[in-house]
């Protein structure tokens, strides 16, 4: 994404609708771009409006829709995972300000997308800034932000990769 412009990602086709659709089982909701793309093409994170259409307000902006990444991040958040990065958050002072930055960084993209809302103001996602608590989220935010920016986000990323090869392979193509 170009740093100059946050933006949504690219647009949303009625084929990428039909994939998120096929991919949750479920017609998406609000969906106003996909943030990232799996390697075959297909959204596996979506830009999602901070207001749905029957007029919930929903923080998690980038909202990752690839069951197989949040099948595996499920397992690696069983495993006890967010509870290693609190504690590494507590204690790691440096961690927390890049942690807090990825919180910005997370509310200055939702902004971008037009009207605020009040009741999720200050609210990202994933317990930014200063709590673990979803890493499907902190995964989302990492994809359509790109490495770097969320450093549990990546975390996650590199955990899942060395598991089963995600995103790095595409269990679509298989």
């Amino acid at each position: 994404m170009d740093e100059t412009s946050l933006g949504t990602g690219s647009e949303v086709t009625d084929g990428d609708l039909a994939a998120v659709r096929e991919l949750l089982g479920r017609v998406p909701r609000g969906v106003l771009g996909i943030a990232h793309r799996c390697r075959c093409g297909r959204p596996d994170v979506v830009t999602t409006a901070p207001r749905l259409p029957d007029g919930t307000p929903f923080p998690t902006t980038f909202y990752l829709v690839d069951p197989f990444a949040a099948s595996a991040i499920s397992t690696l958040e069983a495993s006890g995972l967010m509870r290693e990065m609190q504690d590494r958050l507590s204690e790691d002072d440096e961690l927390a300000t890049v942690y807090a930055q990825a919180h910005a960084d997370y509310l200055a993209r939702r902004a971008e997308l037009g009207e605020p809302v009040a009741e999720i103001e200050g609210i990202s996602a994933g317990g930014m800034p200063t709590r673990v608590k979803c890493l499907h989220a902190l995964a989302g935010h990492a994809l359509a932000a790109g490495a770097g920016v969320n450093p549990f986000g990546d975390e996650t990323l590199e955990r899942l990769s060395a598991l089963g090869g995600w995103p790095a392979t595409c269990p679509h193509t298989a």
